[in-house]
């Protein structure tokens, strides 16, 4: 099997700018992308069971990949939610898998996003971990229209191997992942206000 296009581009001009510009030595240290979690949650469906159905069937043509069913882990009255009861679906992709789902996202998905002027790069977790989620699953090109019988959310978690947030949008910005520019949308509000 060849290797994926983006892991490619990682190896051969992503790492050494990366070395270069965070002043590393050793290449142990670069920041590198370790898996990308694709999780959904159907808790408030009144049709839970059959929600859970959908978002794996949704997910599994997502990634290429059949996700697990995530279960609540305890009871809770107002919801009308029982012990064990499944509750969405998730999955992990890593190595191949991963930077071809990553290519799909960067080059195909993010364009078909309505209205699209990049994602905002304030989502990170302080670890150099960034989430993002989407309303739908219309985005994805893997999705038929019309076969859509709920509209299922998603979010999508790029977990890197970096130390700080700065560290890790730095490696996302250079495989490609299209930030929105805050400076620039801040003084357009400002203008337009």
């Amino acid at each position: 099997m060849s290797t994926p296009v983006l892991q490619k581009h990682y190896t051969d001009k992503v790492a050494p700018a990366l070395k270069e510009k965070l002043g590393y030595a050793n290449p142990h240290q670069i920041p590198r992308l370790e898996k990308i979690v694709v999780t959904s949650c159907m808790g408030k469906s009144p049709d839970r069971k059959v929600a859970v159905d959908d978002a794996v069937a949704e997910i599994g043509k997502i990634t290429g990949q059949k996700p697990s069913i995530t279960f609540s882990k305890k009871a809770v009255a107002n919801f009308k939610l029982r012990e064990g009861e499944p509750l969405g679906a998730r999955v992990t992709l890593r190595g191949a898998r991963m930077w071809e789902f990553l290519h799909r996202f960067i080059n195909i998905t993010t364009p078909n996003i309505r209205d699209f002027r990049g994602i905002s790069p304030k989502n990170f977790d302080g670890r150099g971990n960034y989430a993002v989620g989407f309303a739908d699953q219309s985005i994805f090109p893997e999705i038929e229209l019309d076969q859509i019988k709920r509209n299922i959310g998603f979010d999508v978690i790029f977990v890197t191997s970096a130390k700080t947030d700065d560290e890790g949008r730095a490696l996302l910005a250079e495989l490609g992942l299209p930030f929105r520019d805050i400076k620039k949308a801040e003084a357009t509000e400002g203008a337009a206000a």
